[in-house]
């Protein structure tokens, strides 16, 4: 928003009365220096005027030979020693040159060549908007009789030299948009004479100098965009004939002086994007002569104070980016001539001001991002110059007042991000020059404006997430202005191929979750520009059309969810710049096209749960930016092609419920970024590539439902794979716990004498069997004392264990186990417990040094029965079966009249909700890792909804149900509300979760608790 504010200031209004300060500033003072020069020039005699002339002709056509060529041709017209008649030169009475000016002439090179002790008479140097480089030279300042001096607008570098500094006859000097380092010379504060000093827009650093507060005199000072830093000099408030002051985007710190109040004649006053803080100045109240006031990018803090409006001849008032708070002042009511209000992002609260409606003059309002709540007040509909109106990410209620429809100028109208509700008034149809109507997120019903775009210049139209009806806009159809719409997550209908026409500046379509019905038209290849084209989760049938491969510009492709039919056309080949394509959960038949091959950017290929035929075609290795490959629930044949081993990025590989055959390719070894492998219902035999082993990114793997045999890989993926993630196969083994262990390999030598060799035990089998009777005599009588004895020992010694780990006896000894939580815990004393809920009391345990595990204790009745024994059984029956790096590990549980609970891994994070309520933790809560906390939970519910069989439905997800580890990875915990879904069959419950966090007929995780306001 800043940046749309910036492009609308009131630069020609600023500039306007710059100029005219300029030049009247010019005219006096070079008329009272001609006379100085001119009677200074009386003594001259002849023949010393055409020897000055020649040095001056001399220096400029030695300055113009070591410009490049391009430059020399401009400066064509200077030959021989009449410089009176060349470009860009003025003379005074006695031909001296007393003026050069020869801004904008693109000249390059240096002014270090230029002897400026030749041009004595010099009164004014304008060089401005050149290609000029190197730094100011020192010899500049031997031009003691120079007034102006502009060298802005090139490309000069180094520091402001001191001898720039004696320039004591200044009265202009502008060395805006260069190159100049270093800090501001304290000698600048000598130039007594000075009425514009511009420094704008350079690298300067250290601090402003108190000596510019000697500048008495000065009328203009712009510093702005430069890297000064510390505090504004509180000297500058002697500048009492300062008209303009301009500090914005440095470093700036500490609050904005108290002498600042001097400055009466102060017009323009910017010192936005700085870390100014404290509150708003209380002497600002006293500049009553201020049109201008930008404070916008600050640390500024408190109220908006009351004396804003004593500013009566405002008309740009600028807030913006700080951390103000409390209501707006009703007094904001009384600046009658202000042009621009922006207050978006800040903390201000109440209810919108009705005196805001005095402001009849405003063209931009924007009061976005704070936490203002109640209506719309109507009084805006006397604000009738108003252009820009911005509202959004506020908690305003209510209805869109239809007085809104009466602010015929409007080209921005934001709504977004409120508690709207009610239907849109039909007077947003009078709106003709809209350009951007943002209505997302809010809770309006009904139907969209239908001549939202009569007047045939709106860009973005956003309207997502709420409860519309009907159809699109009619007038959307021949709206070839559009750029960006979204409409998604509403209840719209109609048939799209009717609906919609051509768009040449279309970038962005989202109309999924909807009720669209129809074909694809194949209009969608004439939209040349469109970059993500999203209809999924509809009703649309049909085949999808060719066409659509000349919109090239495509990167986003989501189908996903409809009722096309027919096969994946080729031509979708062409679209080079796809890096999504979701074309799942339709009805295509047909063989994967090899075009698919050639979209090389390509990062999600999605086909699943089609009806798709033939085999994976080993092109598919082209697409080697390939992270997310499903081709699962279709009916490919043939084998796993080796090719793609060479996919080196993928992260997710989905092949199941297919007709695959053959063995695993050895190939998919390779894949060393790989976290999720899913082979499952296939009829995939042989044994599984040891190299399987070094995959050490691998998290999840299916193989369920093949013909697979021999050992597991040593990879904790599969060693900790659950039971369904194997089950169903012809004889595999290994160390996961569902499995049996592989057998020995020993070689045994066959005996070639087999007839000796059973003579020998004839011979001999009578007295080893006696013997062997003997021995179990024995054995016998020590057999029962012994065996008690050893299940005490193997109990002491398994407690003396201190560097072992306690889980390791858990499958032999839970009573043990038991009794060390019981130890642990001081039978549940509370000052363990880290946690309570409505089934139970989670406990911190330190079984032994270092290992701690955290025990949820379920609330028993009076009569010692389990207060929600389903919850109980549900969190057994969901974590037994899926294992997870984002949900949490259960390591066992224990059902005891006594005490029943369930032993967890311990995560030293606590919950999101914790973290969340730590308005200081929540601050340092770096993006990266609630990006990684959204996209942890979101793998771990994917994984549950569609990689478990049968699936598991958490119904309860919410802040207080996430926990973090101590690297802030995310895992999902408390399935006592779970639910494991029967396939075929239909799965209604009774409400089960958290107020707030589910949506009606939608489980959405809350993504805006993650996002500060």
């Amino acid at each position: 928003m800043m940046s749309l504010v910036e492009r609308t200031l009131p630069n020609c209004i600023s500039v306007l009365i710059r100029v005219l300060l300029t030049t009247i500033i010019i005219i006096l003072v070079l008329a009272s220096s001609s006379q100085f020069v001119i009677s200074s020039s009386f003594a001259i005699s002849p023949p010393n005027m055409a020897t000055r002339m020649g040095r001056e002709a001399e220096a400029l056509l030695e300055w113009k030979a070591s410009l490049n060529n391009q430059s020399q041709f401009r400066l064509s017209s200077w030959v021989g020693n009449n410089t009176c008649h060349w470009v860009g030169i003025a003379c005074n009475n006695f031909s001296s040159i007393s003026r050069i000016n020869l801004p904008d002439f693109a000249l390059k090179g240096t002014l270090h060549t230029l002897n400026f002790s030749s041009l004595h008479c010099l009164i004014s140097l304008n060089l401005s908007n050149n290609l000029l480089y190197g730094t100011i030279p020192s010899h500049l300042g031997n031009l003691s009789k120079l007034i102006y001096l502009d060298l802005s607008g090139n490309h000069l570098s180094g520091r402001i030299s001191f001898e720039l500094c004696q320039l004591t006859s200044l009265h202009i000097l502008n060395l805006h948009e260069n190159n100049i380092t270093g800090s501001i010379p304290y000698q600048l504060g000598k130039l007594h004479l000075l009425n514009e000093l511009n420094l704008s827009i350079n690298g300067l650093t250290g601090s402003i100098p108190v000596s510019i507060g000697n500048l008495s005199n000065l009328i203009i000072l712009f510093i702005y965009d430069n890297k000064l830093s510390g505090s504004i000099p509180h000297q500058l408030g002697n500048l009492t004939s300062l008209r303009m002051l301009s500090l914005n985007k440095n470093i700036l710190i500490g609050s904005t002086p108290a002498s600042i109040g001097n400055l009466g004649n102060l017009t323009r006053l910017g010192l936005s994007a700085n870390k100014l803080s404290g509150s708003i100045c209380h002497e600002i109240g006293m500049l009553g002569s201020l049109v201008f006031l930008n404070l916008a990018k600050n640390n500024l803090s408190g109220l908006i104070p009351t004396f804003i409006g004593n500013l009566g001849n405002l008309s740009f008032l600028y807030l913006s980016d700080n951390k103000l708070s409390g209501p707006i002042p009703q007094e904001i009511g009384k600046l009658g001539s202000l042009c621009h209000l922006t207050l978006f992002s800040n903390n201000l609260s109440g209810p919108i001001p009705t005196s805001i409606g005095n402001l009849t003059n405003l063209s931009i309002l924007s009061l976005s991002e704070n936490n203002l709540w109640g209506p719309i007040t109507s009084s805006m509909e006397n604000m009738k110059h108003l252009t820009i109106l911005e509202l959004s990410m506020n908690q305003l209620s209510g209805n869109i007042p239809l007085e809104i429809g009466k602010l015929k100028l409007l080209t921005n109208l934001m709504l977004f991000t409120n508690e709207l509700n009610g239907s849109i008034p039909l007077e947003i149809n009078n709106l003709t020059y809209l350009q951007y109507l943002g209505l997302e997120e809010n809770m309006l019903s009904g139907y969209l404006p239908q001549n939202v775009c009569i007047g045939g210049s709106l860009q973005n139209f956003t309207g997502y997430h709420n409860y519309f009806i009907g159809s699109i806009p009619i007038s959307l159809r021949n709206c070839t202005s559009l750029v960006r719409v979204r409409l998604e997550e509403n209840q719209l209908t109609g048939n799209l191929s009717e609906d919609l026409g051509i768009y040449p500046n279309l970038t962005y379509i989202d109309l999924s979750y909807n009720n669209f019905y129809g074909g694809l038209s194949q209009k969608w290849g004439q939209c040349q520009s469109l970059q993500s084209l999203k209809i999924s989760n509809n009703k649309i049938s049909g085949v999808i059309p060719p066409e659509l491969g000349r919109s090239t510009k495509l990167q986003l492709l989501d189908f996903s969810f409809n009722r096309l039919v027919g096969q994946i056309p080729k031509e979708l080949g062409k679209l080079t710049s796809l890096f999504l394509l979701n074309l799942g959960d339709n009805q295509l038949s047909g063989s994967i096209p090899l075009e698919i091959g050639m979209l090389f950017d390509l990062q999600s290929l999605v086909l699943s749960t089609n009806n798709l035929t033939g085999s994976i075609p080993k092109q598919i290795q082209g697409c080697i930016k390939l992270l997310n490959l499903n081709l699962s629930k279709n009916k490919i044949r043939g084998s796993v092609p080796t090719e793609i081993g060479n996919m080196q990025f993928i992260q997710i590989l989905d092949l199941s419920e297919n007709l695959l055959i053959g063995k695993i390719p050895q190939q998919l070894g390779e894949l060393r970024s790989l976290e999720t492998l899913n082979l499952s219902h296939n009829e995939l035999s042989g044994s599984i590539p040891t190299n399987f082993g070094e995959m050490s990114s691998l998290t999840n793997v299916d193989i369920s439902y093949n013909c697979l045999e021999g050992p597991l890989p040593n990879n904790k993926a599969f060693s900790e794979a659950s039971f369904g993630a194997l089950r169903n196969n012809k004889d595999l083994c290994g160390n996961a716990s569902s499995l049996k262990a592989c057998p020995s390999s020993v070689t045994r030598s066959k005996n070639l004498g087999e007839k000796r060799k059973n003579k020998v035990v004839v011979f001999f089998i009578i007295p080893i069997l006696g013997t062997m009777v003997l021995s179990l005599i024995v054995v016998g009588i020590f057999y029962a004392f012994l065996k008690r004895l050893r299940l005490r020992n193997k109990i002491n010694s398994a407690r003396e264990e201190q560097d072992g780990n306690m889980f390791a006896i858990w499958s032999y000894d839970g009573k043990m186990v038991y009794e060390r939580i019981i130890e642990a815990t001081e039978e549940f004393d509370s000052k363990h417990c880290v946690g309570v809920g409505g089934c139970g009391s989670v406990y911190k345990a330190e079984l032994q040094p270092g290992q701690v595990v955290a025990v949820k204790k379920l609330h028993s009745m009076q009569d010692n029965r389990i207060a929600n024994a389903k919850a109980f059984e549900n969190e057994i029956r969901a974590l037994l079966e899926i294992k997870h790096r984002n949900l949490v590990k259960l390591y066992g549980f224990c059902s005891h009249p006594r005490h029943s609970f369930l032993v967890y891994e311990f995560l030293e994070g606590g919950s999101l909700k914790e973290l969340l309520s730590n308005k200081e933790e929540a601050i340092n809560f770096e993006w990266v890792r609630r990006v990684n906390i959204v996209k942890g939970v979101a793998d771990a519910l994917s994984y549950m909804h569609h990689d478990c069989s049968p699936p598991i439905v958490h119904r309860d997800i919410s802040s207080k149900n996430i926990l973090l580890d101590s690297e802030y990875v995310a895992h999902i915990s408390d399935f006592g509300t779970a639910k494991l879904l029967k396939p075929d069959s239909s799965n209604w419950t009774s409400f089960a979760g958290t107020f707030g966090y589910t949506a009606p007929g939608n489980i959405f995780f809350p993504i805006g608790m993650l996002i500060p306001l």
